[in-house]
This record gives C-alpha cells, structure tokens and sequence, in this order.
C-alpha cells in the first residue's frame, strides 16, 4: 500500500477509524476538561452512529475501513514495542517502574483497552493487591485514557510526499499519536511503505503540528495551518522534508486567528473537488497572513528553502492553486444557520470522492447548498458523534485514495 494522497477528493480505497470505547466512559462532568473533551457523550449511542459511518463508507465506497484497535493489537503481540509504550504512558503519573507488573498480570488485548482507554489505581489493585500508589488516590489514573482517540484525522497526516506524525500541543493527546506512529511502522501492511517527513530524526522535543492543519491542494502543493495545535516551527521543518523530497513544490502556511472555531485549518476549509471548496463565511477573511515555502537548493546534502510572506488573500492562493475555484459557504451563506452549523463542523465534511462527502444529518443548510451544487451528500446521525466538535473529515484518516 502506497502511503501517500495526492488529493482530498479521490475515490476513497482504505481508511484508518477508532471505534469510541471504554475510553468514553471515563469521561465526568468534572475531569472533561483534564482530559480535554467538550461534553460527555453517551457511549451506547455514540458506538452505534460511528457503527453508522463506518458501515456507510464501506457500502458507499467499498473502501477497506482499518479500526485502530484491531491494528494495535497485531502490533502489541511484540512484547517489546508494548513495554515501551507502556513506560511511556506512564510517565505522566511517575510510575513507569510498574510496566512490567502490567504486562505480566494483563493479556495484549487488556493492554491494548489500558493504551487507550486508561488504568485507575484501583482497577490495578485487584491485579497487584501489595501495590504502593504512593500520592495517587484510588480512582486517579496510573494511565490516563483518549477520549479523543476517535478523531483519527489529529494524530497524522498523509501528503503526496510521505507522512507527517503529529506532535500534538496538548500532553494529554500525545499517547494518541505515539499509537499511530508505533502501528504504522511496524504493522505488516504499512511499515515497508513509510517515507517519513516529520518529526525529523534527532528532534527529540519537536514543535507540535497536527494532522487536522494539513490540507492537500494538488499533487504540487499542500496548506498547513499556523494555528493554536500547529507551531510555525514545525510547519517550517515539514515543508523542508516535503520540498526535499521533490514532490511538493509549494508549501503554504496559512495563520489562523486563536480562536475555538478556528482549531484546526480543515474546520476553515475542505476540498471537495478539483474545483469546488466548502468553507465558514468570513473564515478566508480571518486568516491573518500567508506565507509560502519554496526550494532555494540542495547542496552539499543541505537543504535550503525560502519563506515569502504573501500580499495576498488565502482566496487568491487557492484561486490560482484550484483552476476554476468554486466556493460555498456553510448554509449557503445565512450568517445565523452557519454559525449554528459551524459550531457542529459545517465545513469538516468527508470527501469519499469526488463531489461525494459524508456529511452530519444535523447540519441540514449545509447539506441542502452541498446538493444544490450538484454534490452527493450521504448523511449520518450525529447526537452523539458531534459532542466531540469534530466532523466526518475529523473522524477519519485516509490511507488510500484513487490518483486525480
């Protein structure tokens, strides 16, 4: 399998999801924001509307839907990578010296449900009786669990030139990334076709960068976002991996204002086809500054790039990068329908192919302009999938997409 996209909208072959666990129903009213949710969804009902989305990209693309827990566990079965993300996960409670006792005492399966859905001092008493939790309480967690896990758009990102491994801003949410990292090199299918362009090897502390601010505007160019989950720094160091590569040619850094409803560059824009872009009304204004990334020269094995800060607007990038640009606007534009709609990812609909999303039910303006403009849009529930403010697009990683 080739792991690279050369677009946001070719016919979707094979997709990475997590279906949402016991990692949801850890979440209170009083730990959410600990562990960086919104709300707290109802798990029964939020298992079967993922259900939903899964089942619909299978029936409606044929595409091959990966889920992450099946692949973690293939790849645990190698006691060493699971002892290392073990330690690793319990650093953040000071007790990595208990990583082994975990592993002795608990199936790879059990290990896999603790990665992701975490492990309360208690919950290890029953397994190790004479344990000492030293300050930690008995329902603090030993291992914190990923309520987020299910937006598997944050932790990586695919581009025509190899694979961005984020290094999410927010502690918390860096565990999700290592386990996505640690399944793509090392499971049978995909280790054999990574050309990895970020972290960069020796950074061992690299600026955070996440897959949601990664956009792909053609085969030559891709837009990353300078947002309050992407650090200018890292933008700069993967548009120098990407440009030495030789199949990108132009990388954008688009600077996103610090607000909530600008987390992310796909919750401002997506690509729907080689024309056609669905974006929040006044998002293109409220960028405030672009840049662009080119190839200076590779010499003596060094790779220099330049930055020119662009005097024009994110519209007339694309405009000249998308030949023929179409924009629509969340519900077509009303300011009252689109805010509401926008709170629940108007714009973060998933491309299955061209002019063919995947689009929540809730956000009915949205999806009535989509088809007025001659788009395929295949609804899903939403109730609970949407307490998370994230999309379809977020919910999801492609890993494979028919060449445009």
């Amino acid at each position: 399998m080739n792991l690279r996209l050369n677009s946001e909208f070719g016919t979707l072959k094979a997709v990475l999801m997590h279906r949402p666990g016991k990692e949801i129903d850890r979440l209170t009213p009083y730990n959410k924001e600990f562990l960086l949710f919104d709300d707290v969804p109802y798990l029964e009902a939020l298992q079967k509307e993922h259900d939903t989305f899964s089942n619909l990209i299978k029936e409606s693309t044929g595409a091959q839907v990966f889920q992450l827990r099946e692949l973690l566990i293939r790849v645990l079965y190698d006691q060493k990578i699971l002892l290392q993300l073990m330690q690793e996960s319990l650093k953040r409670s000071g007790m990595v010296h208990l990583a082994e006792d975990i592993l002795e005492r608990y199936s790879t399966a059990e290990c896999a449900g603790i990665l992701t859905a975490g492990l309360k001092v208690h919950e290890l008493r029953r397994k190790l009786p004479k344990l000492n939790a030293g300050e930690l309480m008995e329902f603090a967690f030993v291992i914190s669990p990923c309520p987020n896990l299910y937006f598997q758009r944050d932790p990586m990102a695919l581009t025509p030139g190899g694979i961005i491994f984020s290094s999410m801003r927010m502690e918390g949410r860096q565990l999700e990334a290592d386990l996505l990292r640690t399944i793509f090199e090392n499971y049978p299918d995909f280790k054999d076709n990574i050309n990895k362009l970020y972290p960069v090897a020796g950074h061992d502390n690299p600026p955070s960068i996440e897959g949601g601010d990664v956009i792909i505007l053609s085969q030559k160019a891709v837009a990353i976002g300078n947002s309050e989950r992407t650090d200018e720094k890292a933008i700069y160091h993967a548009a120098k991996m990407m440009l030495a590569e030789g199949t990108v040619e132009r990388v954008y850094e688009v600077h996103l204002p610090n607000k909530r409803q600008f987390m992310h560059l796909d919750t401002v824009f997506t690509i729907l086809d080689e024309n056609l872009v669905l974006t929040y009304p006044d998002a293109m204004n409220a960028v405030l500054q672009t840049s662009l990334y080119t190839l200076k020269e590779i010499k003596d094995d060094k790779v220099h790039i330049k930055r020119e800060v662009l005097k024009e607007s994110l519209l007339t990038v694309l405009e000249r990068e998308i030949p023929h640009l179409e924009i629509l606007h969340t519900a077509n534009g009303n300011p009252d329908y689109a805010m509401r709609e926008q709170w629940f990812d108007g714009a973060n609909v998933f491309a299955i192919g061209p002019r063919r999303v995947i689009s929540y039910n809730r956000n009915i303006h949205t999806n009535r302009a989509l088809r007025n403009m001659g788009v395929e849009v295949l609804e899903i529930p939403s109730s609970e999938l949407s307490r998370g403010l994230g999309g379809p697009r977020c919910m999801t990683m492609p890993i494979s997409r028919s060449r445009v």
